[in-house]
């Protein structure tokens, strides 16, 4: 899962990378990035697991941006389309451009990118469908005339979920279809006063100071990032919450694997099953399936102990076509 980090020149967007660079594994333009997962350390306890595995996100920094007032680069357009999720970072900070006027005009970017290219396909679908070419697949026709009419209406597509999502426009890549976090980058002195838009469908808006982001994520003693935080008067970095909201807009869960050698967070597409689960650990696990021992991590959280769960019945065997629920510790058995 790729999530692309872009936005135009002199917003922050590099220094918020290289921030969350310092928190995983990081080259020059990408970053994998560990997924804050507090249960892990929990059941790591219980389980006396030697070490902890969370899962990653990988982080892509896009390279220029807009000419301001002059829209997205088509290099960066096409640099973002492969990923799965997309973050732009707007200037709140300078006073110069107004963070609202850059957030609409990004959107109004990305509409005018997917508008152009479902056009273009309609009219080669109609062209051949003209010519009577047997190729033609009238299912395809409908849903790119319903992409251009939502298009047209100045909507994103991630505005209807279910034209969004279909599977026949998935190789399209539509960048207005993806989610995406806009990330309002303002001075430290507006952290508490600075008010952004409102969430809204696969649409998240966070607010923080990537200068400072940066500053923490340099900070490598507890210690002394504690004193700093103390010093700012802030609670905690906003790294956590961009890496999180990420996490939430790509549409994932955890459920979680312990034993001696390991405790370990695993991600899954939300709804995703158990035998999908099985084959996320392993292929073999997968094909050769029999049960899932499942344990919901509210009844974890209240007995820690597996022995208890299993006197009270709430460690219960699960067949493949249970839906995994975020949070599940789950053992698998199987044959091969």
């Amino acid at each position: 899962m790729k999530t692309a980090i872009f936005g135009p020149p002199g917003t922050g967007k590099t220094e918020l990378f290289h921030a969350l660079g310092r928190t995983g594994a990081a080259r020059t333009d990408r970053a994998m990035v560990k997924v804050p997962e507090p249960r892990l350390e929990t059941l790591a306890e219980v389980v006396r697991s030697r070490k902890t595995i969370h899962p990653e996100i990988e982080y892509v920094d896009i390279p220029g941006g807009t000419g301001r007032k002059d829209g997205l680069e088509q290099r960066v357009m096409s640099e973002i389309r492969p990923c799965d999720c997309l973050l732009a970072v707007l200037d709140g900070f300078s006073g110069f451009f107004h963070p609202g006027e850059q957030w609409s005009e990004v959107e109004t970017d990305l509409v005018i990118s997917d508008l152009a290219i479902a056009e273009k396909r309609l009219e080669r679908v109609r062209t051949d469908k003209h010519k009577g070419k047997d190729l033609v697949d009238p299912e395809e026709e409908k849903l790119l005339e319903r992409v251009v009419a939502h298009l047209e209406g100045e909507e994103p597509l991630r505005t209807d979920p279910a034209l969004a999502q279909a599977p026949k426009l998935r190789g399209f890549q539509f960048l207005s279809a993806k989610p995406v976090l806009y990330v309002w980058n303002v001075a430290e002195s507006e952290l508490d006063s600075f008010s952004p838009p409102p969430d809204s469908p696969a649409q998240g808006h966070l607010v923080l100071s990537a200068h400072l982001e940066r500053e923490l994520a340099e900070i490598e003693d507890p210690e002394e990032r504690e004193a700093f935080f103390r010093d700012m008067g802030i609670p905690a970095s906003a790294l956590e919450k961009v890496i999180s909201s990420t996490y939430r807009m790509l549409g994932l869960i955890t459920f979680l694997t312990a034993g001696e050698k390991e405790a370990r967070a695993w991600t899954l597409p939300l709804g995703g099953t158990a035998a999908e689960a099985a084959g996320t650990v392993h292929s073999d696990i997968q094909r050769g399936f029999i049960r899932a021992e499942v344990l919901a991590w509210p009844d974890f959280e209240r007995l820690k102990s597996f022995k208890r769960a299993k006197e009270e019945g709430v460690l219960r065997l699960e067949g493949k076509d249970y839906v995994v629920r975020d949070g599940d510790i789950i053992t698998f058995r199987f044959n091969v």
